[in-house]
Formats: C-alpha cells, structure tokens, sequence
C-alpha cells in the first residue's frame, strides 16, 4: 500500500511512521509512507499557507491552492509509477468517526492520500479533491497530524504481512464487533494471582466457550452498546444471559 500525507509538519511523522509494526511493514516493503509538506507548494512569496476567511471570522483558514496542487503533483507522480488514485482522506473533525470497520475497509485500498488541516479549517474548495472525511473522536487537536497517524496505524496493521500472526487483528477488539476478553500468559501463578483453570486445561472447546463468555462480559459492563449493534450466535445469546445473572447476582451480594 502506498500511503501519502500532506502537512505542514512532516517532521512529526518521523518517528511513529517509523517504529514498531509500521516500520517492519515498510522493511518488509508492505507499505510505503510518504510525507509532503505543502507549504513548498504556496505561490505566496512569504509561503503563507492560510488567510482570514470572506465574510469575517475568528481564525485563519488553510488556502485551496497549495494543497491541491501539492496532490495533483503527487498524482501525476504516483501515476508515472503505476499508482492509480485510490482515496483522499480529509482530517476532519466534522468528519464521520473512525473505527475498525472503517480501517478495515481502507485496508483494502492500495493508495491513501491523508490531508492534514490546520488552523481554523479549510477553503471548502479542498474538497473538490476529497472523497471521505474522518475524525478520531468529538474533541479538537491543534492539527490534522496525530489522528492520520493513528488512522495509518490502525490500517497498516490489517495490511497482510505485517503481523506475525495474522489471525492476531481478526481477534482484536472492536474487529468481532465486541471487546476481547481477558488474557493471560506465564507464570500460572503470580503472586497469588492465578490463571483460570479452564484455560490451562487442555479442553479446546471450553477455553473456546470461556473466551467468548468472557469477552461478552467485558463488553456488557464496558461498552454494552457494542452488543446492541452485534448479531450473536445462539450460543452467545445464552452466554451472554449467564453473564448478566452472574453479575446482577454479584451486585445483590
């Protein structure tokens, strides 16, 4: 996948874009990052990438023109290389909300084009270029940076190849529509703390069971509407009615 971003701060991506999964992805030449700062594409002598919107308001708004044609030089880039389109993605906090199914959906893709706001907003006419708008949550950052790092990890790491177990993002939360549950590893004991039995017992089919209670209770008492969006089996139904006793029957204690 080839992924391409525009800032006015390249220098931020440096080191996220660079560690951990995203940089075995890009070792492993899975995925492909580039940073474009399009303020080296303003026609202003002062390199003056924003201005006072028409009709009064507070703040400045980022210019049409230095982004779009810091994209149309990338496309025609990308295109020379066999590098069709794909999506241009606004950050946006007015955006619809990301979640897993969007990463999902994006890691599909083999071009992404994130565009990073700053200031008070945009031209609108920026959008004459975009074809989704996302934001991370309802709450304002000073730019456009960190929520299209986290939209990048969050779709690198579906990109097969890039985990070591690729069942790995299918168990993730959030991936089956609930919160994975919990998890242990060695030792079995630890200060007094133990491992539930069933999971050190060899019986595949009831560690399988305990998982999946067990996830269904995590997400009933954490984010119970995930469960009100989830289709469940039948055998999650009747685990998920057993956690619901238990715990009610715990609270009358």
């Amino acid at each position: 996948m080839k992924i391409d971003v525009l800032s006015l701060f390249p220098d931020m991506f440096t080191g996220p874009m660079q560690e951990s999964i995203i940089g075995k992805a890009i070792e492993k030449q899975i995925l492909d990052i580039e940073v474009t700062d399009f303020r080296q594409y303003t026609t202003d002598k002062h390199r003056h990438v924003d201005d006072y919107p028409f009709g009064g308001g507070v703040g400045m708004l980022l210019q049409a023109q230095p982004i779009i044609d810091a994209y149309e030089d990338l496309a025609v880039k990308n295109q020379d290389q066999g590098i069709e389109k794909g999506r241009v993605i606004l950050v946006d906090p007015a955006g619809k909300t990301f979640n897993q199914q969007v990463a999902e959906e994006l890691a599909t893709e083999e071009h992404l084009t994130f565009i990073c706001g700053h200031y008070e907003g945009y031209d609108e006419r920026i959008r004459s270029i975009v074809t989704d708008e996302y934001s991370i949550g309802d709450f304002i950052l000073t730019g456009g940076e960190l929520p299209a790092m986290v939209m990048i990890d969050a779709v690198s790491r579906l990109l097969p190849g890039t985990l070591g177990n690729g069942a790995s993002s299918v168990d993730d939360s959030f991936s089956t529509g609930l919160l994975e549950g919990p998890q242990y590893t060695r030792p079995a004991d630890f200060r007094g703390m133990k491992v539930p039995n069933v999971l050190i017992s060899g019986d595949h089919k009831k560690i399988a069971e305990w998982n999946q209670k067990e996830s269904l209770r995590r997400t009933y008492l954490r984010r119970p509407d995930l469960i009100d969006h989830s289709r469940l089996t039948d055998l999650q139904k009747r685990l998920l009615r057993e956690v619901r006793e238990e715990e009610e029957q715990r609270q009358e204690k």
